[in-house]
């Protein structure tokens, strides 16, 4: 493919990169694509992309190299060390990690990558596979305003809000305070599930009145199905909302800003975790609260 669009290189084709590298596909982007399964490679392919070998064959054309993988150490495995992407990548060359990490793990990539030439962005995004399938994320992002002009209008081809919320960093720390919402969010509409079921009201019509009024939220709209049909098949993992909890007490605590009902929720999610539902979606912190109320789950 021919055209005046940047090259790009994307690392991590999991629930949230693959129909995010597909949708920049879609935008007449060149995407070549590694990650650790080949099925999901192959996937890229098929969609209209390349494959690539290594993280090294990935980057070393990209003029923007895109990471989206779960957690801090893995953005860590992939950017650093002689396979890594800043040992391979061109000088000059754009990373954005749209990662959920540390803030303070995205603060120092961009100092190391400085030092090769390489400019960064953090840019989370809020929406779950959801979002990234319709390409209506909320995109946060940390960095250099100039980085984020570059960026942009790859960003509109994945999202529909995009933020520069500061320096490097920011991206993350306006991600940590999403998920803090998220989670107290999800972890109400539960207890009011528990409550409307036991008092024998009509689950779906409640919803329905609840989310048009001042209780309504993205989040009702988005997971209302899964508390009605106890789908609990992951959107987004209890896993990784129990890591993105960590993220934002210890940020929180870091600043003297106090969590209380954060931190409460934190442990709800941490034990829904200890008792095997990690590979859950979030949504189902309705288990958590099922089991306080007195019902075998």
């Amino acid at each position: 493919m021919s055209n005046n669009l940047p090259k790009v290189a994307w690392i991590g084709l999991g629930i949230m990169g693959s129909p995010m590298s597909e949708n920049l596909i879609k935008a007449g982007y060149d995407v070549t694509g590694y990650t650790l399964e080949q099925d999901k490679i192959d996937r890229l392919v098929a969609a209209g992309g390349t494959g690539a070998s290594s993280i090294a064959d990935a980057v070393e054309d990209a003029d923007v190299v895109i990471t989206m993988v779960p957690a801090s150490p893995q953005v860590e495995a992939i950017a650093y060390g002689p396979d890594g992407i800043l040992e391979n990548a061109r000088r000059g060359a754009l990373l954005v990690d749209m990662s959920s990490i540390t803030p303070q793990t995205s603060v120092d990539l961009a100092e190391k990558a400085a030092e090769k030439g390489i400019r960064v962005l953090d840019a989370p995004v809020s929406g779950g596979e959801a979002g990234a399938i319709e390409a209506v994320l909320s995109i946060m992002v940390g960095g250099e305003q100039a980085d984020f002009d570059t960026a942009k209008p790859l960003l509109e081809a994945l999202g529909k809000t995009i933020v520069l919320c500061g320096p490097h960093g920011s991206g993350q720390t306006v991600k940590a305070a999403n998920q803090l919402i998220v989670a107290v969010n999800i972890q109400a509409c539960a207890e009011a599930v528990v409550f409307l079921e036991k008092s024998g009201v009509d689950l779906t019509a409640a919803l329905d009145v609840l989310n048009g009024g001042l209780a309504g939220s993205t989040v009702l709209t988005r997971k209302k199905d899964n508390f009605l049909k106890r789908d609990f098949a992951p959107g987004f993992r209890i896993d990784l909302h129990h890591k993105d909890m960590g993220i934002v007490t210890d940020a929180a605590r870091n600043v003297g800003a106090a969590l209380p009902v954060g931190g409460v929720v934190a442990q709800l999610v941490a034990s829904l975790r200890a008792q095997g539902d990690g590979g859950l979606d979030h949504s189902a912190l309705l288990r958590s609260v099922e089991r306080l109320s007195g019902s075998q789950v």
